[in-house]
């Protein structure tokens, strides 16, 4: 028996395409989010008519596909029509009116608008859909620091369809009153994945980005568990990926349980968004919460009000939230003589060896 038969040679590789691991990467068909993606269709089905569409407010948990299956719909449109410009914004970077409108024109084409104020943004923006149709997606809403662009938009664009996407059913009472009575949506709950269909999901993905028999089916396995124990798609094409590479180092022709585990150990190095992402902000918190590792939000806020911190302590929780949501810290409410409050830790959320 050769001691080398099994091991890959220079040039040969585990992976066909690593793009299709990606969790942003949009596959041609989405499974198993049917009934979903046909209430996205038929709220900017009006648009097409040339009436006014509907408006969703979409919430469920991280990783479930709410992003993707909002995507997969806008291509499809695109595809369709030129009559509807499809506008997608992440309000995890662009979180105020200024910064909002300023990027929807960018998206539209305009030049030379760095010293055009809110108003002559929207403007710009407000002349040329006016023309046509448009449908608004503002993913991640609970990380804007206001919400007047939604105002704005609902009184003085025309034909439009809002969709507002969200991991927290509460965030549409943050909104304000004059918005939601205005935006009227019709609500929208992403369920959780069952382990079968995680495993339709991520079976696709290996199909596409493995050459054939690179898996043995118990590693496989043991990664459609995970994911769904976490409810995270994401974690799972992370591990997959890892595992790839890990038996790849190995130089092992196939991706077996031992690699799964290795890969599990680096889970807690994943973040949603790059921490370079970050705005200087959020990583003076983030510095901060490591410093104070395992301390109360109160204290740690305290703590980032004596170094010159200026934020309210409601707009400090924001940022926790964002920081959490991205997997750089983890969060844990505990009780006490004092009442409840929470403690943060520099940390990923819950370990994958804790399932």
């Amino acid at each position: 028996m050769s001691l080398f038969k099994e091991m890959l040679r220079s040039g040969e590789t585990l992976f066909r395409d690593t793009v299709v691991l990606d969790y942003e990467f949009q596959p041609k068909i989405l499974k198993f989010r049917e009934n979903e993606q046909m209430r996205f269709a038929t709220a900017v089905r009006p648009l097409l008519q040339g009436y006014n569409g509907r408006n969703l407010f979409v919430y469920g948990a991280p990783g479930i596909g709410k992003t993707t299956a909002c995507k997969h719909v806008l291509r499809e449109l695109e595809e369709e029509t030129d009559e509807i410009i499809p506008i997608y914004i992440n309000c995890w970077k662009e979180n105020t009116s200024f910064k909002i409108f300023s990027k929807i024109c960018e998206d539209l084409g305009f030049k030379f608008i760095q010293n055009k104020k809110t108003t002559e943004l929207f403007a710009l923006i407000k002349n040329k859909l006016n023309k046509i149709s448009a449908v608004f997606i503002f993913d991640e809403i609970d990380k804007l620091e206001d919400t007047n662009f939604l105002y704005t938009i609902l009184e003085d664009i025309y034909r439009k369809t809002i969709i507002l996407i969200t991991n927290y059913r509460d965030s549409y009472s943050d909104i304000d009153e004059r918005i939601r009575s205005r935006l009227n949506p019709e609500f929208l709950f992403f369920r959780p994945y069952k382990e079968s269909e995680v495993a339709g999901i991520l079976l696709q993905r290996r199909d596409y980005s493995f050459v054939q028999n690179a898996w043995e089916e118990d590693a496989f396995k043991e990664i459609v568990e995970k994911c769904t124990d976490t409810k995270d798609i994401r974690i799972g094409l992370y591990l997959m990926k890892e595992a790839g590479n890990i038996a790849e180092e190995k130089s092992s022709r196939t991706i077996s349980h031992s690699h799964v585990s290795e890969a599990i150990k680096k889970v807690d190095d994943f973040h949603i968004k790059p921490k370079e992402d970050l705005d200087p902000e959020l990583q003076e918190i983030l510095e901060l919460i490591k410093n104070n590792n395992g301390k109360k939000i109160g204290d740690i806020y305290e703590n980032y009000q004596k170094l010159g911190g200026k934020l309210s302590y409601k707009s400090f929780q924001r940022r926790i939230n964002k920081l959490k949501e991205g997997r750089f810290i983890s969060t844990e409410k505990i009780s006490g003589k004092e009442g409840n409050t929470t403690l943060i830790n520099y940390a990923s959320d819950k370990k994958l060896t804790d399932f």
